[in-house]
C-alpha cells in the first residue's frame, strides 16, 4: 500500500496512531494548532529541513534512520541553547507512490529520538511532491535559564566539545566509497545521537557561549568567533582520533586526501547518481589537504552532522569528564587551528 492509496487524512491518522502524547500537551494532533504548557513563559524554537538525495539517501539509510536524524538536527539545536527539548512539529511532503510502510518506519525513527529527550511529536502537516522533504520545528523549555548564544565568548575562555567528532564525516566517506565498516561510523551518519542533556548542563555550568556542531569543528565555532568578536584558536593536540577513524582512513586509503564524499555536511550524499550527487559536495580536499593533518584529524575538524555541542567557559571551570576542553578564546577574530589560519573548506555550506 501507498501514501496515495491512504489519502491525506488515512496518512495523518496512521502518522498520528504511532505517536505519543506529551505531558506538556493540551491540544495535540488533530487540531489547527497544538497548544503547550510553558511554565518557563519562555520557548525555544528552531527549524530545519531535509531533502531526499540532498540529505539523505533511501538506498543508504532506513526509513527509521531518516525519521531519527531529522529528529535530532533539530532537537540538539535546542539542546545548543541551554533548553531541554519538548516538542516537535513535522511536516512531511512525498510521491503518492512512497510505500505506507516506509512512512511508519520514517515516524516510528522520530518518535524514538524525541523519547531520547522527553519530547513528543505535538502536529504538523503532509503534502504530495516530487522528492520526500521533511521540515521539522523543534521547541525548548529553559526552565529557569538565560539561553546561551553564541555571542557570549570571552577572550581567556575555554573551549570545550562533548559528543563525537567526524564520525559522520567518516561514515558517508565509507559509504560514498561502497564500504560499511566500521559500522558504528556508518551508523553516526544515518543517525547521529547528540548528547542533549549536556545542553542544559553547560547552561548551569556557566557556559558563556554554544554551538550545535553540525556544518564542521571549525565552521561552527567560527560563527561563535563571529557573533562573540573573538578568535578561537584550536588546539588539535587535544583532538585524539578514536579506534575506528584511523580504521576507516587506513580502508580508505590515507596516503590520498579526502575526497568530495568525505564532507559529512547536511548536503552530504546529493543524488542517486553516485554517492555525492551531479556537483558534489565541497569536501575539504576538493582542493589540497591542509598541510600537516591527517584525513582523521579533517573528519573532526570539518565534517559535520556528529551533532556534538560545543562551548566556552570561563577559565577554571570545572567541567564533567565528557566535556573535553580542546581550545582557548583569545583576543582577535575568527578561528585558527594550532594558531595558523586553517587552509581549506572549514565545513559545510550549502551554497558553495
Amino acid at each position: 500500500m501507498t501514501v496515495g492509496d491512504l489519502g491525506e487524512f488515512g496518512l495523518i491518522a496512521a502518522i498520528a496512531a504511532r505517536l505519543p502524547r506529551g505531558e506538556r500537551t493540551v491540544i495535540g494532533i488533530g487540531d489547527d494548532a497544538a497548544v503547550l504548557a510553558t511554565p518557563d513563559g519562555r520557548v525555544v524554537a528552531t527549524t530545519d529541513l531535509m531533502v531526499e538525495a540532498r540529505h539523505f539517501r533511501r538506498d543508504w539509510s532506513a526509513p527509521a534512520d531518516v525519521g531519527g536524524k531529522a529528529a535530532a538536527r533539530n532537537l540538539a539545536d535546542v539542546a545548543a541553547m541551554g533548553a531541554t527539548p519538548v516538542a516537535l512539529l513535522v511536516a512531511l511532503a512525498t510521491p503518492g507512490d512512497l510505500p505506507v510502510a516506509w512512512a511508519q518506519g520514517l515516524v516510528s525513527g522520530i518518535a524514538a529520538e524525541c523519547a531520547r529527550t522527553g519530547a513528543t511529536v505535538v502536529g504538523g502537516d503532509v503534502s504530495g511532491a516530487d522528492t520526500i522533504m521533511i521540515a521539522a520545528t523543534a521547541l525548548g523549555d529553559l526552565a529557569g535559564r538565560e539561553p546561551v548564544t553564541r555571542a557570549g565568548a570571552r577572550p581567556g575562555d575555554l573551549l570545550a566539545v562533548t559528543g563525537v567528532l567526524g564520525h559522520a564525516a567518516a561514515g558517508l566517506a565509507l559509504l560514498g566509497a561502497g564500504l560499511a565498516e566500521p559500522a558504528a561510523l556508518v551508523t553516526a551518519y544515518r543517525w547521529p545521537r547528540p548528547p542533549y542533556q549536556a545542553g542544559p548542563e553547560a547552561a548551569a555550568l556557566g557556559a558563556t557561549s554554544m554551538i550545535d556542531v553540525s556544518d564542521g569543528l571549525v565552521a561552527d565555532t567560527g560563527h561563535v568567533a563571529q557573533a562573540s568578536g573573538v578568535l578561537i584558536d584550536i588546539d588539535t593536540g587535544r583532538l585524539v582520533p578514536g579506534r575506528d577513524l584511523l580504521n576507516a582512513a587506513e580502508r580508505l586509503g590515507a596516503s590520498g586526501p579526502p575526497g568530495p564524499a568525505d564532507t559529512a555536511g547536511p548536503a552530504g550524499p546529493a543524488g542517486p547518481a553516485g554517492p555525492a550527487g551531479p556537483a558534489g559536495p565541497a569536501g575539504p580536499g576538493d582542493s589540497a589537504e591542509p598541510a600537516g593533518l591527517v584525513r582523521p584529524l579533517v573528519w573532526m575538524l570539518t565534517g559535520g552532522e556528529d551533532h556534538a555541542l560545543a562551548a566556552t567557559f570561563p577559565p577554571g571551570t570545572g567541567l564533567p569528564g565528557h566535556w573535553r576542553v580542546i581550545g582557548r578564546v583569545r583576543q582577535g577574530e575568527g578561528v585558527r587551528v594550532d594558531g595558523q589560519p586553517f587552509q581549506g573548506q572549514p565545513g559545510w555550506d550549502h551554497f558553495i
